[in-house]
């Protein structure tokens, strides 16, 4: 099965990892690309082309004030990856609830705790 292209799915552009920052920096607030060149001290034409690619799926917009071109994220696009994302948040809070309450009993049963009868008990 042939891969997507990054310019027609939010999955594939966002799995570069400058992508992912130039999203993040954009998250607070709308900025010009100066600005994002600057702060993630990448060459213009590189984050041009980035910023294209985002574009292009919809994770980011781009308005014109005069000359500047100025970019903001696209929440309603961001959604998708924000609700995928999600599942594994469940898993992992599962897992972080598990250690917690293994650290607990030990705390309260001492060092000698034996994690198989934990598991027992439940």
């Amino acid at each position: 099965m042939a891969r997507a292209s990054t310019t027609s799915d939010a999955f594939n552009a966002v799995a570069e990892p400058r992508r992912r920052e130039i999203l993040s920096y954009l998250g607070e607030t709308e900025r010009p690309v100066g600005e994002i060149v600057a702060a993630l001290r990448m060459g213009q034409p590189s984050v041009s082309k980035h910023l294209r690619v985002l574009r292009d799926v919809g994770l980011v917009r781009m308005r014109c004030q005069g000359r500047q071109k100025l970019y903001r994220t696209n929440a309603e696009a961001i959604r998708p990856l924000h609700e995928w994302a999600g599942t594994f948040e469940r898993y992992w809070q599962h897992q972080l609830n598990r250690v917690k309450e293994r650290a607990e009993a030990i705390v309260r049963h001492g060092s000698d705790v034996n994690p198989q009868e934990l598991k027992e008990k439940k």
